[in-house]
């Protein structure tokens, strides 16, 4: 029997994932959730073998969550299901090390193909998904910088973020303004944007 967690903002389409899942006699779904501030914790309280994760969650996002889960439970495999299908999304899922990225309007068949996949071990890719990724331009932003936008991102101000990260305040400065004229944005806030929907952040 595969444990499975669903994390899913869209109520109706979470309900009907439960519904197709549920029908199936190897699998269970034995979490569902709305946000993804609890996926971590769930994932361990209730030995999940495998998280379906929504990028675009409230809370914590889906592929924050799944770094986590890969860093403090890493038996716990990961399938994304998405309709973001930017090449920056992609490309940080495959380096967090999830095993499956799919479509939120793939066919039943297909997410139950993906689902055992991923939970036998195995990696799975929409391939409309891998023409996208090879499309995309490639990410300007270095780790560092991707972090302090991403901690702007979430409300944080610059001595926050330097504290959270151990930096000084003006480094933090530095990389704001780096990043800012990396992405051609006109504002900090402008660039969140544009990290965002290239799925850099």
């Amino acid at each position: 029997m595969i444990r499975i967690l669903i994390a899913e903002d869209m109520r109706l389409l979470r309900e009907t994932l439960v519904a197709s899942l549920e029908l199936e006699a190897d699998l269970e779904v034995a979490a569902v959730l709305a946000d993804g501030n609890a996926i971590v914790a769930t994932v361990a309280a209730e030995h999940i073998d495998l998280a379906i994760l929504d990028i675009d969650l409230p809370g914590k996002d889906g592929l924050t969550a799944a770094a986590e889960l890969r860093r403090d439970h890493p038996h716990c495999r990961i399938l994304v299901l998405t309709s973001l299908a930017s090449p920056g999304h992609l490309k940080r899922a495959i380096d967090i090390g999830v095993g499956g990225f799919v479509l939120k309007d793939s066919s039943r068949r297909d997410l139950l193909h993906a689902v055992r996949v991923v939970a036998s071990g195995g990696s799975i890719l929409d391939p409309g998904l891998a023409f996208t990724a090879l499309r995309g331009p490639a990410n300007p932003l270095t780790d560092r910088e991707a972090d302090v936008l991403r901690g702007l991102a979430a409300g944080a101000d610059p001595k926050q973020i330097a504290a959270d990260l151990h930096l000084s305040y003006g480094t933090v400065r530095n990389y704001l303004a780096a990043a800012t004229t990396k992405l051609q944005a006109r504002t900090r806030v402008d660039a969140i944007r544009i990290a965002r929907q290239a799925g850099w952040l």
